[in-house]
């Protein structure tokens, strides 16, 4: 067996312990496992076919926009017909909603408010509350109710929210215990905040956010740990381990907190501190072809580049710099080389490999691996670059 089949067929046993493991916190709800999930959210073919050739990784909006539309109609084709509540496409649809955005291109956007309304009915999975995971869709209910202010849109979000803030903490165990979980519910509170008005749910994100990270950011690291169990852990080399997409899931969070937060919030400045360390921490680990690898203090552990962990780096330091939190000189570089790098692992039928499957460590990740939290991120980047001026 080469060792491609061998990343491959190793990748595919992860992904299936980590679905049908009860200890994995990105394991989908009980009602959606095993086979059923892990065919939804991705795939890792053994002849993806040839790679995309039509592609220019200029910083040219139309040029961003085109690379956008090939992946995400891509994604549309393969996955529409099952779209689900999952954290796995709670990120994607992201993604889509700030494609349209984008592009102009409102396919997007209706694919995730058809799917809103008439499958999910505007409701969270609940069987397995307060996990964050079930609460990710509702950032893409409350894009939607902006854009078309109907209460049925936000009225399962809220009524969660609501019994989440009334929720005393558990002294044994926090309620955002692995860093992944700050992408999936905290900016859902801080949006939900700023359309109601209703300043309970930013206070308690305010005060979970700080819980999660006095456990899991290293301060002279600048990095999160996924979560306690890998606290004490280090790589092969020596150095702790950290992992590339929990770390992107934190940056992303802080994008899209720091976006809906008041200017005038008293703790706001500890999130534009936290930012700042870790997108600079981030930026010094970039390897030469533009890309992270899974783990980011052990590369010759980890050697294949990996995609949905670059694409929320991308995402995050492009916006950075659009906002003037990240210095251009030094962080416009590291975007360049990230989105040209991307763009290598795109086919020609707009599939967008090499993002590691649903998991929890550092790992390996096959060429063709494709699952749509990548995607998600891929189009979050690509939307913040396009906007560069």
């Amino acid at each position: 067996m080469n060792r491609r089949n061998t990343v491959v067929l190793f990748g595919s046993l992860m992904l299936a312990f980590a679905l049908v493991s009860g200890t994995n916190a990105q394991a989908p709800a009980k009602h959606d496992a095993g086979a059923v999930e892990r065919e939804a959210a991705g795939s890792i073919p053994s002849d993806p076919g040839p790679l995309a050739t039509d592609l220019s990784p200029k910083l040219d909006s139309r040029d961003i926009r085109k690379a956008m539309r090939k992946v995400a109609d891509w994604q549309l084709l393969a996955a529409e017909s099952k779209f689900n509540q999952q954290w796995t496409f709670a990120t994607l649809y992201d993604g889509l909603l700030a494609a349209s955005e984008t592009t102009g291109d409102p396919k997007y956007r209706d694919a995730v408010a058809h799917v809103a309304a008439d499958k999910f009915q505007w409701t969270l999975v609940q069987s397995r509350f307060p996990h964050a995971d079930d609460e990710a869709i509702g950032k893409s209910y409350l894009a939607l109710y902006e854009r078309a202010p109907e209460p049925v849109k936000i009225a399962d979000v809220r009524a969660t929210m609501d019994r989440l803030v009334a929720r005393p903490d558990d002294p044994k165990k926090n309620v955002w215990w692995w860093c992944d979980a700050l992408y999936m519910a905290p900016p859902v509170l801080t949006e939900l905040s700023r359309i109601t008005g209703d300043r309970r749910y930013l206070d308690y994100m305010d005060h979970e956010w700080w819980v999660t990270s006095a456990e899991l950011y290293d301060p002279q690291q600048h990095l999160f740990t996924r979560d306690a169990t890998f606290l004490k852990k280090t790589e092969a080399n020596g150095q702790k381990l950290f992992w590339a997409r929990g770390n992107g899931w934190v940056l992303g969070a802080l994008v899209r907190v720091l976006t809906t937060m008041p200017k005038d919030y008293p703790s706001r400045p500890k999130y534009e501190q936290q930012f700042r360390e870790i997108a600079d921490r981030v930026a010094g680990l970039q390897q030469p072809d533009g890309l992270w690898r899974t783990g980011l203090l052990d590369q010759e552990s980890y050697k294949e580049p990996e995609v949905s962990g670059t694409a929320f780096y991308t995402y995050a330091m492009a916006w950075g710099i659009n906002t003037g939190r990240l210095p251009r000189a030094k962080f416009l570089p590291a975007v360049t080389k990230a989105w040209a790098g991307m763009l290598t692992h795109v086919y020609a039928d707009g599939r967008l490999g090499s993002i590691q499957p649903i998991g929890a460590a550092p790992d390996a990740v096959g060429v063709s691996s494709s699952y749509v939290y990548g995607v998600g991120g891929f189009l979050l980047a690509g939307s913040e670059l396009a906007r560069m001026k």
